[in-house]
């Protein structure tokens, strides 16, 4: 599983840094986090013990399902399901589709972060 660069930035740096991105005036380097938090209390919140605890759960067992997963972890899928989109919203988890059936995938067991 690949690490993860996480940098913490203030919301006006941050989409300042992504205007410049999108009018070409500044190009990402590969070394640079793609994953930004706007706070160490708002990235706490998403790797919350809980929720590291869970992206192990995903990676030893491959759930095939939410439902498989929410009752190898003993939450409810409702709590289950916002959570895997909070998480696949930062890149850390992938939600796959195939037909009817959703289950989720970790990108990443393994963060680095960075304070600009």
């Amino acid at each position: 599983m690949k690490q993860t660069l996480i940098g913490i930035m203030p919301q006006e740096q941050i989409r300042e840094r992504m205007l410049a991105i999108a009018r070409g005036e500044y190009k990402p380097q590969p070394s640079e986090p793609k994953v930004w938090f706007t706070s160490m209390r708002s990235l706490a919140k998403v790797l919350s013990d809980d929720n590291r605890a869970l992206l192990k759960v995903i990676m030893e067992t491959n759930p095939e399902s939410i439902a498989a997963l929410a009752e190898a972890t003993g939450r409810k899928q409702s709590n289950l399901s916002r959570t895997l989109k909070t998480l696949s919203n930062y890149g850390i988890v992938e939600m796959r589709r195939e037909n009817r059936h959703v289950w989720s995938v970790a990108k990443a067991s393994k963060f680095k972060i960075v304070a600009a």
